[in-house]
């Protein structure tokens, strides 16, 4: 047995001490982020004691990047990006160009070369992938119209600096640096060979859109399907891993373009499909393991010695990241029309920087046009503005409830009134209803069963074509996790809860909280195993079914039926008291 295994290594430590800081995080009700941060500083180089290894975390942490841009994709149609290019493209191009003008200041005034300022400006002007999706997630903005301003903005900054990553080792004797591996002195440019360079990068981006929208459109799907008639899940979920991934480094390989947005067209495509949600909960559970450790990677390269060697540069850095950029976001959303809420939100989900800003640091230093400062204080003004950025939507939290009491004081509003940090979550008026949990193959049959009697229902699914399919019908319900959308189905009011969903540590805390909001409301759950029901019932549920039985009793009622139609007698007697004995036992269960 190999004593080392530094890959091994690395995911243990990295993902047990993010458990460990996350949990304590959570516990002084602070993102949990800033303990995966906490987390990669401790297994750092900069830091006593274990040292993970950097390589193979940046390499793992890629991995948690691709899937989440693979899920965003599953969740975005090409009609919605489309819908937002009049503010993504100018806005993303005007932003850069301030945040690099900042940069290339501060630069300046610490005495660095024209060059050195350019790289620091650029890679202090995109954001983390990561970091912005996941605020988006969490207040479930991915769909509305602000999140697709802020997603269409990621690609525009994504593919500015996927040009940029191609050319810059081109132009780097022209700013004073030297070619890429080459030695330092060497100050001639070859412009047709840039000019040549620039259009073979865009022609291989434009190259690739095509292949994903002719051949991809097609491919991708009925690979899907396909796997999915095999009746395999894991053959399914291996399906969909391989084409997030494989898309992923396709894209990146024969095309040049980053694996963050080969993943994302994979998940662009896949979203037409009838599967992409289905796609989606597959890959969820590496999707969250993986962003972890890229939150973790990111610690690993912070050197706390910067912050008492130079604070006043790294203070510097950091206000430029999130006021400087906010600022400029803000007045851009703002110049095209869009409310104050909408500019503050994205202004703030811009506010840190991540994943690409280290590969250009790393590819400014190769260069001889970055000092070993400038990567540092990268690195710090990275990992302060990812700690800070759930802060900020915090403020932003705080500020709609005093604008919405100043609103209310003044009984008028200068704009409609959107909320900043999350969508409203409107509690419905209905009482007496029946509340679904989940609107899977078992939550649609229960509502499709109820519905025609007039039960006033309504539905929790992550699902918001379900949803919608719902409304249609004239069901109400809500898209998203139930676990902190139970209180929009009024529980307190509710006649009945039943959990369709599978999740066995969900279904607890959501009877748990529909327990504490109606201490008399009849609560059904579902679980797979009788350990699994009673913990259910520890939670306060009524009544669990335990579905293996009910498919072992409804199997040999089936059967019953079948052979006492064909007249076989002798087989229906053997199988009448396992049928029987079946059915009282479940009786004795739910008693």
């Amino acid at each position: 047995m190999p004593h080392h295994t530094p890959l091994i290594a690395t995911i243990v430590t990295g993902l047990a001490l993010a458990f460990v800081f996350g949990a304590l995080a959570n516990r002084l009700r602070i993102s949990p982020l800033v303990g995966y941060l906490i987390a990669g500083i401790a297994i750092g180089p900069f830091t006593p004691g274990f040292v993970a290894d950097q390589d193979l975390a940046n390499e793992l942490a890629e991995i948690g990047v691709i899937l989440l841009m693979f899920g965003v994709g599953l969740h975005f149609s090409m009609r919605e990006l489309w819908a937002v290019r009049n503010i993504a493209i100018p806005g993303a191009i005007v932003q850069i160009a301030v945040a690099t003008l900042l940069g290339a200041a501060l630069a300046h005034v610490l005495g660095w070369s024209a060059g050195g300022g350019l790289v620091f400006g650029l890679a202090l002007s995109v954001a983390s992938t990561v970091v912005l999706l996941r605020a988006l997630q969490e207040r479930r903005l991915i769909t509305t119209e602000r999140g697709q301003i802020a997603v269409g903005w990621l690609i525009v900054e994504d593919l500015v600096m996927v040009l940029t990553l191609v050319l810059l080792p081109a132009i780097a004797p022209l700013l004073g640096g030297h070619a890429e591996n080459a030695a330092p002195g060497r100050l001639v440019v070859d412009v047709n060979q840039l000019m040549t360079t620039v259009a073979i990068t865009i022609g291989k981006v434009a190259l690739f859109v095509a292949v994903m929208m002719i051949v991809g459109r097609r491919v991708i799907p009925w690979v899907l399907h396909y796997t999915a008639h095999t009746g395999s899940r894991e053959l399914f979920r291996l399906a969909v891993l391989s084409i997030a991934l494989g898309v992923a480094f396709i894209a990146a390989n024969l095309f040049g373009v980053s694996f963050a947005l080969g993943a994302f067209f994979a998940g662009l495509i896949l979203s037409e499909s009838q599967l992409s949600q289905q796609a989606a909960n597959e890959s969820l559970p590496l999707r969250d393991a993986f962003a972890v450790l890229f939150f973790v990677s990111v610690g690993m390269l912070f050197d706390p010695k910067i912050l008492v060697d130079q604070p006043m540069a790294v203070a510097a850095t950091v206000l430029i990241i999130v006021i400087g950029k906010s600022l400029a976001a803000l007045a851009i959303v703002r110049a095209f029309g869009h409310p104050m809420s909408t500019a503050l939100t994205i202004s703030a989900s811009l506010a840190q920087i991540g994943e690409f800003s280290f590969i250009l640091a790393a590819l400014g230093m190769s260069v001889g046009l970055l000092p070993a400062e400038g990567r540092d204080l990268i690195l710090a003004g990275a990992l302060l503005s990812i700690m800070i950025n759930p802060l900020l939507f915090a403020g932003l939290d705080r500020i709609k409830l005093r604008s919405e009491k100043v609103a209310e004081g003044a009984k008028a509003a200068t704009e409609p009134e959107i909320p900043i940090a999350e969508e409203p979550v409107p509690v419905t008026t209905l009482q007496g209803h029946t509340i679904v949990i989940g609107a899977g193959r078992v939550g649609k049959r229960v509502v499709d069963a109820l519905a025609p009697h007039h039960q006033p229902l309504y539905v929790i699914d992550e699902s918001d074509e379900q949803i919608k399919q719902l409304n249609a019908r004239g069901i109400e319900g809500i898209s998203g996790t139930a676990t902190t959308l139970l209180h929009a189905a009024n529980p307190a009011k509710a006649a009945a809860m039943l959990v369709a969903i599978p999740s066995n540590f969900e279904s607890g805390q959501i009877i748990e909280q529909g327990r504490a909001a109606n201490p008399h409301m009849p609560i059904i759950g579902r679980a797979q195993s009788e350990a699994e029901a009673e913990y259910l019932r520890s939670y306060g549920a009524n009544e669990v079914v335990i579905t293996t039985d009910t498919l072992a009793d409804a199997l040999l009622d089936s059967y019953h039926e079948t052979i006492t139609s064909l007249g076989t007698g002798a087989s229906t007697q053997q199988i009448t008291p396992a049928a029987e004995k079946s059915s009282e036992n479940n009786d004795e269960r739910q008693s």
